[in-house]
């Protein structure tokens, strides 16, 4: 739409210039047209088309258009018809005023080829208008000795038509001293002239009243009438008198409006309307017709307006009385205005400085003056500033001051200060002026950065994931802007071997410390360094806190089986006489928990034994003891496996497989596990089992000799030995916590593991505790100890 009113206007444009150049070459021809003002809009005028001689569908086809030389569309044309029709209504008299004829002048433009034609239209004058006068009484005083003949000028009327319909004769009403002459003039106005006919006698007619008419030539003609008031003037040989030429009177400024100011009287010694006098200002300005008045009859002057001693001082007027007669006399009246105190001071600024830096000394504030419109006490002075301030004021020149600082400031004690200047005059009563000054303190890097605490101390739990988010250091600066601006960093530790690169991390901009990787609390309990806070001034503050971080535990170890070992090697067998009472120490299932707290309470029990109800396992220390009397019914081998639980939260848990040998004594041999005997016999013929069975009974009294011999050495030793004992080897753990109770070694009991040099089938092991075992003579306490542990488990054996 832009571009579419850009190229119309660029086409518009210079369609006109090629108008005004053809004029130059268009034909002297041209069409002439008349049309009544006021005609009412689409109102034919003519038929373009006709007058030109061209058809109606060549307008439309060479797109003629209408162009006026002032560029208004007073004409339209129809190309359908050819009809030139008026696109509004016409005023003749504001189009051209009092020009007669009044004549608009247009153009036919034709494209295509490119022609033009000139028409002129000639606005015809209607009478609309009316005669008027514009005074509505025309007040006329004569004397009545005044000569027969005297002519009197008098306003004429205006009319805006033209020609035979503008203004055209003069007529008063009847009377029998005056009538109307209307003199020849060389601009063609009539001028109306009153001529005294008839001698005037004030005593028989004081006041005339007529009426003048004005008349046009318009059909039917219009008229316009006003008042013409003669009054007749008595004759008069005295005039007033003022008893003193001038007058003097002072009246305060704040003198209310309407209050009596003096009054003026003259005389006269004529009797009657000639002795009667009339007050007026006589050449008065317009400041004393605004601010005074006069009552015409009593000579008074009241005040009008309210009087201001800073704008004028003193009024001179010239007051005039003036008798019936017409004769006047004149004096001077000299109004003096008193001041009064109603001005208060103004403060006016040339410069202020609203920033001023905190370590500077004597700075200008504000230089300013004051001054005060009124005079004497009422315009002088004082000027004073609040106390307690760390500024002063100092005169400089005539009613200038500055304002100055007298002393370093200190924005972190005061960043603003609101001085109120005050300037109070010496008038009664005294009035003052408050001008407020807003400083502000700019601030300078004098604070370091200062951290909430001297120490922090973050808890982190171990087995966190990267990039969390542990705590936060916070300090704050008592600057402003850029100097208050903290950025955060890590100290270097003092520790050189402390990684805290890989460790933790901060956020230059809130001081978010976060974990750079998962901690482990077996490795890594606590760890301290130092943060650091400086600020972005110049030149930088800075500081430093102490965090320290402490890793907290999770249970994320579980327990580690000591004995028996849980490697993959051959199971080590636990040998148990069947003549053990209930009660009797097994062996003892040896665990150890990586973690610490509850997280490393360990508590054991049987998960599954080859026949129940034969073994148990106490709950806090892993000792397997018998639950009941041993039979011959029993079968020799049992296979038990305990569950080691720790105290955690989720809890973690460790199985430990024992496996347990059922012998008369200690002269039975050590048997193979099921699954290695099993294959064994049927690969053995029932002869070899009777051999075996033979020399089994041939050497039981060597081998119970060399098992005693066996079981001494490893009592004195209770360490182990290079080629028989020693202590089970396997990965254990580094970090082993002894807790008596809680399933760990306990210290009341100590193990010897004793092994043969080889390994596979024939390799034989033992646990025997060092301290004696219950014996089935024990006393009667022991008795009982043994009675609990079998309760503990819920067996009663008859």
């Amino acid at each position: 739409m832009e571009i579419r009113g850009s190229l119309d206007l660029r086409k518009r444009q210079v369609l006109i210039f090629l108008v005004l150049l053809g004029l130059s070459r268009a034909d002297t021809e041209s069409a002439h047209y008349s049309v009544a003002e006021e005609t009412e809009i689409g109102s034919f005028v003519a038929n373009l088309a006709r007058d030109l001689g061209l058809g109606v569908e060549e307008l439309s086809s060479r797109e003629a258009r209408v162009v006026s030389d002032d560029n208004k569309k007073y004409l339209h044309l129809d190309l359908l018809t050819g009809d030139l029709l008026l696109n509004e209504k016409l005023d003749r008299d504001e189009l051209c005023g009092s020009t007669e004829p009044c004549v608009l002048h247009f153009q036919v433009v034709l494209e295509n080829p490119l022609q033009f034609f000139r028409v002129e239209l000639h606005v015809k004058d209607i009478n609309d208008h009316s005669p008027t006068f514009l005074d509505k009484e025309i007040l006329i005083k004569i004397s009545e000795g005044t000569i027969i003949g005297t002519t009197f000028l008098m306003e004429s009327a205006q009319d805006l038509d033209v020609g035979s319909n503008s203004l055209q004769n003069y007529t008063i009403s009847p009377n029998s001293h005056f009538y109307i002459k209307i003199p020849d003039s060389s601009d063609r106005n009539i001028y109306p002239e009153l001529v005294l006919d008839r001698a005037l006698d004030y005593e028989q007619e004081a006041e005339i009243r007529l009426t003048l008419t004005a008349l046009d030539g318009g059909s039917p003609p219009k008229s316009g009438t006003t008042l013409v008031l003669i009054k007749v003037l008595d004759i008069n040989d005295n005039a007033p008198e003022f008893p003193q030429s001038l007058y003097e009177v002072q009246v305060p400024e704040d003198r209310p409006i309407g209050s009596w100011i003096v009054t003026i009287s003259a005389k006269d010694l004529d009797a009657g309307n000639y002795g009667k006098i009339s007050y007026t200002f006589f050449h008065a300005s317009e400041d004393i017709r605004k601010t005074f008045e006069i009552n015409p009859t009593s000579g008074e002057v009241n005040l009008r307006s309210p009087l201001d001693f800073e704008v004028i001082q003193s009024y001179t007027i010239n007051i005039q009385a003036t008798d019936g007669g017409g004769l006047s006399g004149k004096c001077t009246l000299l109004v003096k205005v008193m001041d009064i105190n109603d001005n208060p001071p103004e403060v006016t600024i040339s410069s202020i400085t609203k920033r001023i830096p905190e370590n500077a000394s004597e700075t200008l504030v504000a230089l300013f003056s004051v001054v005060d419109q009124d005079s004497e006490d009422n315009g002088r002075m004082t000027c004073s500033i609040q106390d307690n301030l760390p500024f002063f004021l100092k005169p400089t020149f005539k009613n200038f001051f500055t304002l100055v600082s007298e002393k370093a400031l200190d924005r972190e004690s005061q960043a603003e200060y609101n001085i109120t200047i005050t300037v109070t005059d010496l008038g009664s009563p005294r009035l003052k002026t408050e001008y407020n000054i807003t400083v502000q303190v700019s601030d300078v890097n004098d604070n370091a950065p200062a951290f909430t605490r001297t120490s922090y101390t973050l808890f982190v739990r171990e087995n966190n994931s990267p990039a969390l988010h542990i705590g936060s250091v916070s300090a704050t600066d008592r600057d402003s802007g850029t100097n208050a601006q903290v950025t955060y960093s890590l100290l270097p530790p003092q520790d050189p071997h402390l990684p805290l690169a890989s460790l933790v991390s901060i956020n230059t901009d809130n001081g978010h410390l976060f974990a750079l990787r998962s901690l482990d609390y077996e490795a890594l309990q606590e760890f301290e360094f130092r943060v650091g806070a400086t600020d972005r001034g110049s030149p930088a503050l800075s500081s430093e806190a102490l965090v320290r971080v402490l890793v907290l535990d999770a249970n994320d170890n579980s327990p580690f089986v000591l004995y028996p070992l849980q490697n993959g090697s051959a199971p080590c067998t636990e040998l148990v006489p069947r003549a053990a009472e209930p009660g009797y120490l097994v062996t003892k299932v040896v665990a150890v928990d990586g973690d610490s707290g509850q997280n490393a309470w360990l508590s054991y029990q049987l998960l599954k034994a080859t026949e129940p109800g034969l073994f148990g396992v106490w709950a806090h220390n892993g000792e397997v003891r018998t639950a009941r009397l041993l039979s011959e019914r029993d079968a020799a081998k049992h296979k038990l496996v305990v569950l080691v639980k720790d105290n955690g939260e989720p809890p973690l848990s460790a199985t430990a497989t024992l496996h347990v040998l059922l012998v008369d004594g200690f002269s039975q041999p050590y048997l193979p596990l099921p699954e290695a005997a099993s294959a064994q016999a049927q690969a053995d013929s029932l002869t070899v089992y009777l051999v075996v069975a033979l020399a089994s009974v041939s050497s039981l009294f060597l081998l119970s000799v060399l098992l005693f011999v066996a079981v001494r050495l490893c009592r004195r030793s209770r360490a182990a030995s290079v080629g028989r004992c020693s202590v089970p080897e396997g990965p254990f753990p580094g970090h082993l916590v002894d807790v008596s109770g809680t399933g760990t070694l306990s210290q009341s009991y100590q193990y010897q593991v004793c092994l043969t040099g080889g390994s596979g089938t024939n390799e034989f092991k033992f646990l025997k505790p060092i301290i004696p075992n219950f014996q089935v003579h024990d006393t009667g306490k022991n008795m009982g100890e043994i009675e609990n542990f079998r309760n503990s488990f819920g067996f009663n054996i008859e």
